[in-house]
């Protein structure tokens, strides 16, 4: 019996171990295959992914497009920008490393926090940015103590500079750095340090300034640290960017004009370019390509003179007497008057039971449209306003590109007010005022215009009322042959050309006249003359108690933000007229005494570099019928 039942155990045991064996066999059967499909079937697919692994490619930013005024001239550039880096596992004690470095470059506790907390997030092998724009001395410094500096390297790339600082930083605008709200899933704009526009024309071009990327394909190990470069793909430039501005002009327009909070346009009456575009005071667009500190920053907005702000287009003011041009065009149209007949001025006149002051206390006698013009007369255009109403003379306003944004290529261009019926009603739902009218008469109460606005205004009537539109970038085409673009086909504004003809008569005595308001400022050069309209904008009311004292209080007694604003605008030569120009100091006082002679000086230069460069006389623009 027990032999049977060994009998039975064998054969269970072998039965047992042939089951074992299948498995064991249908298991290796299974791995081979698999071995098989991934290393044969499978392996160029394989191969790939392993490669990937091994092999990073990686973006290269390109070089930043330039920005050139007229003649060529770079206003923003790229120069070498050395940085120093620090490599965490080459340096045994990080911040004893930094310690030392702190003594060639300046490095504060806050860097330091900053630079830690980098280290920390990134892998020991990957470099931190510890500073960037080194002047050559520092990097010099770092260079020769590197043997007491272990991990601290060197870096070489290019950054934004713009060698002419604060003379045209509204204009062109600055780059910094990439922001949360920046990102658009663009891969350039992920890559460290990386800049783009943020103001300005870097702003408005940003896309085209900025090139397209290359890339780098280097070989890496398991943990990422590059073995070597592969290959390498350079990226492609960015567009240079060519401008209307004259760089030499624009200069000295930013000196003339000192310390005054100002702006400044001088534009070509025939082609629209502007050549000055000034905004005083400035900045330093460089200290936003190195990053700012919160002392820099909060000085700069909360300076009262708004620095940062393009006075040009994004500051609106009440346009003073300058805003007469207008008034006398619209009567002639309308028929209201004539260029003979004449109004009386005592000093004032009375609309109900308000009185409207002339500035001149016991007025101008009788004056004629010219005169008015010529003498500034208030009282004139308070009662050629009463008789043409407000709806007429926006209407001729608006022609000569006031009340609307001029689609000037810069950001933030504010619109300018032009009042009548229609959008008092719709604003508060009031009827509009007589008084209304009189105080837009003279260029006050709702009307709003930019130092730009006025510039072209200027200009329509200087080239025969042609609707002249300003630009700042110039044609590309022409800039790469060196050839002038063809002249644009202007529409009219349709204004007759007579009473454009009498508006500049009266601009022409206001400067050469020995009675005109601006006489003082009047110039010949080689037969050129300047015709122009002074004004001066009141910002504080004057009291009856200060009209019945001997004097108003004057300008330089009051605090900077009480005074009136300057104003001038003018066109040159008389003649043949070439550029129009509008200066506006804000707060600063009478048109006549302080914006005129800016715009006097920076005119005369202009004719002064023309005659210099021997640029021919412009040819008349062809006029649309």
């Amino acid at each position: 019996m027990s032999g049977a039942r060994d009998s039975e155990r064998g054969k269970l045991f072998t039965r047992r171990a042939a089951m074992l064996a299948a498995g064991q066999a249908g298991l290796t059967a299974a791995l081979a295959g698999r071995m098989y499909y991934l290393q044969v079937l499978e392996s160029e697919r394989y191969g790939i992914l392993a490669d990937e692994n091994r092999i990073s490619l990686r973006l290269l930013p390109p070089p930043r497009g330039l920005i050139l005024d007229r003649f060529g001239r770079e206003m923003a550039v790229n120069r070498q920008n050395f940085r120093v880096l620090v490599v965490r596992e080459q340096t045994p004690d990080l911040m004893q490393t930094l310690d030392s470095l702190s003594t060639i470059i300046p490095l504060s506790e806050k860097d330091k926090t900053r630079i830690r907390r980098e280290v920390e997030r990134k892998r020991a092998f990957m470099p931190v940015n510890v500073r960037e724009n080194l002047t050559w001395e520092e990097m010099a410094q770092i260079q020769i103590n590197a043997p007491e500096l272990p991990g601290v390297v060197i870096d070489e790339g290019l950054t934004r500079f713009y060698p002419y600082g604060e003379g045209g930083a509204q204009v062109l605008g600055y780059v910094s750095s990439v922001s949360e709200k920046d990102l658009t899933g663009e891969a350039l704009l992920e890559l460290p340090g990386f800049r783009i526009g943020k103001a300005g024309i870097e702003k408005i071009y940003d896309l085209a300034l900025r090139g397209k990327g290359g890339n780098s394909k280097v070989e890496v190990n398991a943990l990422g640290r590059v073995i070597r470069e592969l290959e390498r793909k350079e990226g492609t430039p960015g567009t240079d960017i060519s401008l209307t501005l004259d760089l030499e002009l624009q200069q000295f327009a930013v000196e003339r004009v000192g310390e005054e909070s100002a702006g400044v346009v001088l534009i070509d009456v025939h082609t629209g370019e502007i050549l000055v575009m000034a905004s005083t005071p400035s900045f330093d667009p460089n200290a936003f390509n190195r990053g700012l500190s919160s002392e820099e920053w909060s000085a700069l907005i909360n300076n009262e003179r708004a620095p940062l702000r393009n006075k040009c287009i994004s500051a609106q003011f009440a346009p003073g007497s300058t805003f007469k041009l207008v008034v006398a065009m619209a009567a002639l149209e309308a028929g209201v008057i004539t260029p003979e007949q004449t109004v009386y001025c005592q000093g004032h006149i009375d609309l109900g039971t308000h009185r409207f002051h002339c500035w001149k206390k016991h007025g101008h006698g009788s004056v004629n449209l010219v005169e008015a013009i010529q003498h500034s007369c208030d009282v004139y255009f308070y009662e050629v306003a009463r008789r043409v109403g407000i709806d007429r003379i926006a209407d001729v306003a608006r022609r000569f590109g006031l009340g609307s944004p001029l689609g000037i290529d810069l950001p933030n261009e504010v619109s300018g007010l032009i009042p009548d019926r229609a959008w008092k009603r719709a604003l508060n739902g009031q009827p509009w005022l007589p008084g209304e009218t009189l105080n837009a008469g003279i260029g006050q109460g709702y009307v709003l215009a930019t130092p730009l606005q006025l510039a072209v205004m200027a200009a329509r009537v200087a080239n025969g009322g042609l609707m002249v539109r300003p630009r700042l970038t110039r044609d590309p085409v022409a800039h790469a042959t060196g050839k002038p673009a063809p002249e644009p086909v202007l529409a009219p504004t349709g204004i007759n050309p007579k009473s454009i003809a009498l508006v500049r008569r009266g601009m022409f005595e206001v400067v050469n006249n020995p009675a005109g308001t601006a006489h003082r400022v009047a110039f010949d050069l080689n037969g050129m003359r300047m015709a122009g309209k002074t004004g001066t904008s009141q910002v504080r009311r004057i009291t009856m108690k200060e009209r019945e004292t001997t004097g108003v209080i004057k300008n330089d007694a009051l605090p900077w933000r009480e005074r009136d604003h300057a104003l001038f605008v003018a066109f040159a030569p008389t003649e043949t007229p070439r550029y129009a120009i509008c200066v506006v100091v804000e707060h600063g006082g009478g048109g006549s005494a302080v914006a005129a002679p800016i715009a006097s000086d920076i005119m005369k230069e202009a004719l002064r570099l023309d005659a210099r460069r021997n640029r021919p006389p412009a040819p008349p623009p062809e006029v649309k019928a």
